[in-house]
């Protein structure tokens, strides 16, 4: 049995609520999936490189993906909770299926384009759903542990990925595209085959709610609910500055893109080793502090950016950072599960998946103009003064709140 193999083992004995099965058929599909999962690596490089565009063009196509990733989040979330979510997360994985099995034939650069967009729809509409799957069938206490596990499984599956997919693409971008369309299949079909409709019922208006359930606590957690995604947006361009920000400072400070690379591959390492762990550690508290603390975290590892100097002090800089990604992300996917009702986990999910993509859309915009205006020193210290800021913010909408 592998290291990692025996990590899962230890996590589904552990101590603690058990989770059902339905949820480790659902882990599994998700790492699968995440391990075949070969196009928004390889994108910007397909345009270039295999269809001859211009990198001009491959930044529009990227942007279109995006774009088509952040109307995937709403979209997705809003049909789970009405149409159910198993018949949504089907839907969203064959679609992105066909979608990306397309993109490898695609011709002329309108065809480009728009099959990109599509594809970023359909890839992006199956993620809130998954989140609203695990919200409704695991219960509050054991919710950071699932979500734990959950993104661990996604960044295994990225760090393979991106490995993988260097091997396949000098066989070509064809076998790279149709391969994870096969892989899209067989997971959307095991996951339809083993998980259950898990949808609750919604509750009418005009029924009677106990002001401490879920339903009777709707308009209260709704505003919370919206200061909520104002403050994840703040941290979703934050997180963006790690793909776009850093490595331009870095080249700029002499160092070279592989040095770039041997930094980054640093957060992998760490999630990998730290979030299971660190997810047994975080079910003990409420959502308050370990977000607070991981925001501050995160601001503070990119804000030390304004002063490394050197390969060593920016590795110093992506460990601090990445420990607050560890506190975060599982966190904030269980605190919006405990701040909405049941019956919208599907929308509610989709606008926090919404606020990440939105910030994906802007930070490069955004961070690259910094860089040239007032430069890496100034933009990575206003990093820190904004990671501050939402930390605060969390702090403020979550304080009092823990799991019963």
């Amino acid at each position: 049995m592998t290291a990692d193999a025996q990590s899962v083992a230890r996590e589904a004995t552990a101590a603690g609520p058990v989770l059902p099965r339905a949820f480790w058929w659902l882990w599994a599909a998700t790492l699968v999936n995440r391990l075949g999962g070969f196009v928004v690596v390889f994108l910007s490089l397909y345009v270039t490189l295999d269809r001859g565009g211009s990198a001009s063009f491959a930044g529009l196509v990227t942007t279109l993906y995006g774009v088509g990733g952040a109307v995937g989040s709403v979209a997705g979330g809003l049909l789970a909770d009405r149409l159910g979510r198993r018949t949504t997360l089907l839907g969203a994985q064959l679609l992105s299926a066909l979608g990306t099995g397309a993109l490898a034939f695609a011709q002329g650069r309108t065809a480009l384009a728009i099959t990109a967009c599509l594809v970023g729809l359909a890839g992006n509409a199956s993620r809130p759903v998954v989140q609203a799957v695990v919200a409704d069938m695991v219960s509050a206490k054991a919710r950071v542990r699932a979500f734990s596990l959950l993104y661990w499984a996604v960044n295994i599956g990225v760090a393979v990925s991106a490995a993988l997919a260097g091997v396949l693409a000098g066989r070509g971008y064809t076998l790279l595209f149709l391969g994870e369309a096969a892989v899209t299949v067989v997971c959307a079909l095991t996951v339809y085959l083993a998980v259950p409709e898990t949808r609750p019922d919604p509750v009418r208006h005009g029924d009677d709610a106990d002001p401490g359930t879920e339903a009777g606590a709707e308009p209260s957690n709704r505003r919370r609910f919206v200061a909520f995604v104002a403050v994840t947006f703040l941290v979703g361009l934050l997180m963006q500055e790690v793909s776009t920000a850093l490595p331009l400072t870095m080249t700029r400070a002499g160092l070279s893109a592989r040095d770039y690379g041997l930094v980054i591959s640093l957060n992998g390492l760490l999630v990998v080793a730290l979030q299971l762990p660190a997810g047994r550690i975080l079910a003990r508290f409420g959502p308050a502090g370990p977000l607070t603390v991981g925001t501050l975290l995160l601001g503070g590892g990119l804000g030390m950016t304004a002063v490394a100097a050197s390969l060593g002090t920016y590795a110093l800089t992506v460990v601090v950072w990445t420990v607050g990604e560890i506190l975060l992300a599982p966190t904030a996917m269980a605190a919006v599960a405990d701040l909405v009702p049941g019956h919208a986990h599907g929308r509610y999910q989709g606008m926090y998946s919404f606020a990440w993509s939105a910030a994906a859309c802007v930070a490069p915009a955004v961070s690259g103009y910094a860089l040239d205006t007032v430069g890496p020193t100034a933009l990575w210290g206003a990093s820190a003064t904004l990671g501050a800021l939402a930390a605060a913010g969390y702090f403020l909408v979550l304080r009092g709140r823990r799991d019963d």
